[in-house]
This record gives C-alpha cells, structure tokens and sequence, in this order.
C-alpha cells in the first residue's frame, strides 16, 4: 500500500520514495496531487509534469476552444433551408384548438384523401401536414398559412 508524504522523508537517493515506500531507489523531486514529493522512477509518472509544459497544453486547449467556437459562430450565420423558407414572424402559428391534430386527421380521413393529397390540395408542404396530424406543429415550425389552409380545404376550425 502506498504512503503519503508528511513532509519529512526523502531527498537523497537512499531515502524511500514519498509515494509508494521503496527504499533504495534513486529518486527525484515530482508534484503528485499539488505536494513536492521525492519519488521513485516508477512513481514519478503519477506525477504532474513542469508547468512550462503545462502552460503550453493549456494555451494550446484555449486556442483550439477559441477555433471551435468561431466555427460555430460562422455555421450559426449561414442561413439554413429550414431558414430561408417560411419567414414566421409574418406567418406566426395561432393559437390551437385542443385536439387539432386529431381534427384535421378524422377530416381528412372522412374527404378520403391520402396525406400526400391533401398536402396538393391545400398547397402546404406533406411534412408540415404530418407534423400538423401529431400535433407537433409548433416544434416543426408550421407557418399561420398552412393552418389556414387547411382550414379552408376541410371546412374545419384548428385556431382559437
């Protein structure tokens, strides 16, 4: 089992090493854990290396975190499809009735028309319609017209 220093062993090569006890081992000045210790050949790789080195990791680390972030910085001011569609703050999603996926999926069903139909009929997007039938309109960014329209192909009310 290992020893921890108390801070009045070592120094010089016929002293035991600070860390796991050996005796008779040369040993050499190492800072495990934030302590100066004298320690073995096989100890010394548990310790931390000169702070020169250190400097240099961490100065590396902050410059490749600093790259990084630029990278996101110029990936988040290229406009994306999903972007470059709908501008929602001229089209905003009303506020839904309960129950509005249900609503158009039973409407759709009893006018007998395929999702893809509907879509063609009502001019929006199959995917928007989907999202719309799961009620998930809001996270799929569904647009005020798509709710209008098919309002208007199925005679029915989605917006409060």
């Amino acid at each position: 089992m290992a020893k921890y220093s108390t801070g009045g062993v070592g120094g010089d090569s016929g002293g035991a090493c600070e860390l796991c006890g050996a005796e008779g081992r040369s040993l050499e000045t190492a800072t495990v854990a934030g302590a100066r210790l004298e320690v073995c050949s096989e100890c010394v790789e548990h310790g931390e290396s000169d702070s020169h080195a250190d400097d240099d990791r961490t100065r590396e680390r902050r410059r490749k975190a600093a790259q990084n972030a630029a990278k996101l910085d110029d990936a988040r001011s290229v406009e994306t499809d999903w972007e470059a569609g709908t501008d929602y703050e001229d089209d905003p999603l009303p506020y839904l009735v309960r129950g509005y996926g249900d609503r158009v999926e039973e409407a759709r069903q009893a006018a007998g028309l395929q999702t893809d139909e509907l879509a063609a009929d009502a001019e929006i997007d199959e995917d928007d319609l989907v999202a719309i039938e799961q009620g998930r309109a809001a996270r799929a960014n569904v647009g005020g017209a798509a709710i209008e329209s098919l309002e208007a192909c199925l005679g029915i009310e989605l917006a409060e």
